[in-house]
């Protein structure tokens, strides 16, 4: 099984990655980790990127969580279920300051420094998808064969739950 999770900052992916990861034994990598090399502190480039998607997929199951860039969108087509992370705004904009919060506390981990610039940013980046949302939307409602939409975090439990009984052929290794 090849899972795709996407959203926007602050929806859950990662969180919702793990969870998935744990319970099907699968491996789940990061599109940001695909895109930056964090070791070097730079950005990869398309051909790199692509390189390393194909490494991936070359794979029989994989869980890839993060927000989607045009240049990944070959991501749509190459997974068997896409794990759409629409969760309301508000909620959203919380969680990016509880993350803030706790990053400067050092009770949760980064990739990145937590800085009031990079707050800026996660907020910026949260309103200018909001923007966007319904270009994005129609590009992935293109694939509603294999779409799911999960808006809350009721709707997140019943499909972890859900996927683990009814897919759990697939995730034998």
């Amino acid at each position: 099984m090849k899972i795709l999770i996407i959203g926007i900052v602050a929806s859950g992916k990662t969180t919702l990655a793990k969870k998935l990861s744990r319970k099907t034994n699968i491996e789940y990598y990061e599109i940001d980790s695909i895109v930056h090399d964090d070791k070097n502190n730079l950005k990869r480039s398309v051909e790199e990127q692509q390189k390393i998607i194909e490494e991936i997929n070359n794979k029989n199951n994989w869980i890839i969580e993060g927000t989607l860039r045009k240049n990944l969108y070959n991501l749509l087509d190459i997974s068997d279920k896409i794990i759409y992370l629409d969760i309301p705004l508000k909620v959203r904009k919380r969680r990016i300051l509880l993350r803030f919060l706790k990053q400067k506390l050092k009770i949760e981990k980064c990739n990145y420094k937590p800085t009031i610039k990079m707050l800026k940013n996660m907020y910026k980046w949260t309103d200018d998808f909001e923007k966007g949302k319904e270009l994005f939307e129609k590009e992935i409602f293109k694939y509603k064969n294999k779409l799911v939409i999960l808006k809350n975090k009721k709707q997140i439990k019943k499909y972890i739950f859900s996927i683990y009984r009814a897919d759990k052929k697939y995730f034998k290794k």
